[in-house]
């Protein structure tokens, strides 16, 4: 599994590259390159791998969800 830090630089990287490739298209690198980058940050930060949980995880995020539905319906 990659760390977040691991995402953000690969998002970084990508933002770089994509925004470097804009700004020649459009005349401006140094504009487009830190608009890549920031993009590259934020898409980084967000992506999120799906999580496989072990079968003792599942049991025990039921047994936690039966607990919260006892409680709401209670109250």
């Amino acid at each position: 599994m990659q760390s977040k830090s691991n995402r953000t630089g690969i998002g970084i990287a990508l933002g770089a590259v994509l925004g470097a490739a804009a700004g020649v298209w459009a005349g401006h690198v140094a504009i487009w390159l830190g608009i890549g980058i920031a993009i590259g940050m934020v898409l980084g930060a967000t992506i999120r791998r799906k999580e496989t949980l072990c079968p003792e995880c599942i049991e025990i995020h039921r047994a936690h969800e039966v607990k919260n539905l006892r409680q709401q319906a209670k109250s």
